[in-house]
């Protein structure tokens, strides 16, 4: 039985004017007439950049897969793609992943590749091109930036983002010097890589491989350990073997693999924002997944991993007590073992190997760190879409509190009164934040996780309740409230929340209730209609994403994007 050719024969097989004009011009990049003899060509989609320290060493790790490639038979052309710079981009990274998603897809389908290598790893980077290429469905496959090294300072481990909110609030509590402030700096970030705490990037690359759609390790290998370009090489040689196999994302990325990943995302303590991710990658598969999935999938697994927001180590140390597989071998009895992977085994068969070689990092599930944790979804009058929460990284005793509401309208409103002396709260008062949410700031940005007034800090309070329609960095932590659905600026009931109101969280029972009469909120909402609303944004990118994005628990991509378009082009440019 003949092999049916490759998608790039359509440009390169062709013995014609337009094959002349495809292989003329690749061959000024010295390739020869070889290359072009029907062999797979794979596209690497590099996101390298210097405004994205995260993403310093992508050039290097593209060549690791370009020799991987070289070797199984294939023909590795890399290409950029968007950077999203988690700590750099101005106004927030997330109004751009949709954006990196739309880029990635059309430069898959645009061009004459037969399968594709994602690099990436800060943040939005790798859900952003996971989106772009499961709606082209080309086969695909993730080589993750990997984690810094450990940071240091006065000879004790610091962990990237975790730490800056820890050391910042004890500056403004008067605990801390500038000049030990200024030093800790120096000490955080001793390599490339993304963040070494568990936070959004090292969430996503170790769901990535939970997914399986990247090879083992993935997650937690360091950026500068010489075994990622090994992995990378290795990727290089499985892309050519998937693309001949004609695996494509839509046959791994099964609802089962998401299942596996929400367990994993829970026995790691990941971040809440993985949750917006999958909600978004599972819309453009088609895969039915809600956010009540996430509440009930992750309710039976416990803590497994002592690391930083949640615990004490960091993605260094995970990564030498066995990483992700290690992680799934402990979960084996709750874990979908027949979901499929990138390799061409089952997730069971790829992770049956794996050891734990640090007790103190990973734990068994009879000896779990903590209890079953997760995210949990909550519902109530104030949310009446979902919110979520994070009760791993929450002072225990506000998983259940009463509390009166102080409430700010904006992120500046928030910058301007959180210090005031004369400001009313106290311990038991709720933070409430708005019009942060994809369409109020816009972008969603990762502010939920509130600094507290600095008044309480001096008295030595260190966790406050907080409400918001924003994100909330995955190395943040607290008794932090997020992804308020509809959001404020979309007229959810969170705009109607005055101070003073009582709010009641029941986190056990997943309940988020506003203590104000039905009447009074109604009353409320035919004033806050008829005031002038914000203005929108103009033209260009802010536009079309205020105008067509949506909300949290949707994952919120833009509406006209979800699903697939494949990857047919039907039309000669030449």
């Amino acid at each position: 039985m003949s092999r049916k050719p490759f998608r790039s024969a359509h440009s390169y097989g062709k013995i014609d004017r337009d094959g002349f004009i495809h292989r003329s011009w690749m061959k000024s990049l010295g390739l020869p007439d070889d290359v072009f003899d029907g062999r797979p060509v794979i596209g690497i989609c590099n996101t390298w950049s210097e405004l994205n320290p995260c993403h310093g060493h992508l050039r290097d790790l593209a060549e690791h897969v370009k020799r991987g490639v070289w070797e199984a038979g294939g023909l590795p052309l890399e290409f950029p793609a968007m950077s999203l710079g988690e700590t750099q981009m101005r106004p927030t990274a997330m109004l751009f992943r949709n954006l990196l998603a739309m880029e990635t897809e059309e430069s898959i389908r645009g061009n004459p590749i037969d399968g594709v290598v994602l690099l990436g790893g800060c943040d939005k980077t790798t859900p952003g091109q996971l989106m772009g290429a499961c709606s082209v469905d080309l086969p695909a496959i993730v080589v993750s930036a990997g984690p810094k090294l450990n940071g240091t300072f006065k000879g004790k481990a610091i962990g990237s983002g975790t730490d800056v909110w820890r050391l910042s609030e004890a500056v403004r509590a008067g605990e801390m010097s500038m000049d030990d402030f200024t030093a800790a700096e120096a000490g955080m970030s001793r390599s490339h890589g993304v963040c070494n705490t568990m936070g959004t990037a090292s969430t996503m690359s170790s769901l990535i491989e939970a997914l399986g759609v990247s090879l083992p390790m993935n997650g937690a290998l360091p950026a500068v350990d010489a075994r990622r370009g090994t992995m990378a090489h290795l990727t290089g040689r499985t892309i050519v073997e998937m693309v001949r196999n004609d695996l494509r994302p839509s046959q791994v990325l099964t609802r089962d693999s998401f299942e596996n990943a929400i367990k994993v995302h829970a026995a790691v303590g990941g971040s809440t924002n993985a949750v917006l991710h999958l909600l978004a990658i599972a819309g453009r598969l088609g895969v039915e997944l809600s956010l009540e999935d996430f509440d009930r999938w992750g309710r039976e697994v416990p803590l497994l991993v002592d690391i930083m927001p949640s615990g004490r180590f960091l993605m260094e140390d995970f990564a030498y007590a066995g990483g992700v597989p290690a992680v799934m071998k402990e979960l084996l009895p709750l874990l979908k073992t027949e979901a499929p992977t990138v390799s061409g085994l089952t997730m069971g068969e790829v992770v049956e190997a794996a050891e734990v070689w640090n007790r103190d990092v990973i734990r068994p599930l009879f000896d779990p760190v903590g209890p079953s944790s997760g995210v949990w979804v909550l519902r109530g009058n104030l949310c009446p879409q979902g919110a979520i929460m994070k009760p791993s990284a929450a002072t225990p005793s506000l998983l259940r509190h009463r509390g009166r509401a102080v409430v700010f309208e904006t992120i500046e409103d928030y910058r301007a009164r959180i210090d005031d002396p004369d400001l009313e709260v106290d311990a038991s008062s709720v933070l409430v934040l708005k019009g942060c949410g994809p369409k109020g700031y816009p972008g969603m940005p990762e502010v939920g996780n509130m600094a507290l007034p600095r008044k309480l800090l001096a008295q030595g309070v260190r966790d406050m309740l907080r409400i918001s329609d924003a994100r909330m960095s995955g190395t943040a932590y607290g008794a932090v409230i997020l992804h308020v659905a509809p959001e404020a600026a979309a007229g959810g009931p969170l705009a109607l929340v005055e101070t003073g109101d009582e709010i009641v969280l029941d986190g056990p029972a997943r309940s988020l209730e506003l203590c104000v009469r039905e009447d009074e909120l109604a009353d409320r909402r035919r004033r806050r209609d008829a005031q002038e609303q914000a203005p929108q944004p103009a033209r260009g990118w802010y536009r079309l994403y205020v105008d067509t994005v949506l909300q949290a628990d949707q994952g919120c991509d833009l509406d006209f994007l979800v699903g697939r378009s494949g990857d047919e082009v039907t039309r000669e440019s030449h």
